[in-house]
């Protein structure tokens, strides 16, 4: 972002926060498009107008706005495949014999069930 020109930067700055404007009020459960659209429009239109005067501080806001959201969406991805492999029972580690697991068990395929490619 530091090569960024202020204006893109504005614009990196103007999506995070509506972003984060919209989770908060859409969990406080005040959500409605005029009060976002109004929050963008107001955002943009401040950050378009002192883009060059708060070139640096739009640089370090989204720096840890990205930070922030990466570390959650992270967090998220993790705990969605967690809960997944819990659900299906898959034992990615295949630490403890399952008989109602996904994994194919290879001991047990006979090499007479193996069929020739050409």
């Amino acid at each position: 972002m530091e090569l960024s020109s202020p204006r893109f930067k504005s614009v990196a700055v103007t999506a995070g926060l509506s972003f984060w404007f919209f989770i908060i009020i859409s969990v406080s459960g005040m959500f409605s498009f005029e009060i976002i659209l109004i929050f963008i429009g107001s955002v943009f239109a401040i950050t378009q107008i002192f883009s060059s005067k708060i070139s640096k501080g739009l640089d370090i806001f989204a720096i840890i706005n990205t930070k922030i959201f990466l570390g959650a969406l992270f967090i998220f991805v993790i705990s969605i495949y967690g809960i997944l492999f819990r659900i299906l029972r898959i034992d990615l580690f295949r630490l403890k014999k399952q008989n109602h697991t996904y994994w194919l068990d290879m001991e047990y395929d006979a090499p007479y069930r193996m069929n020739k490619q050409y």
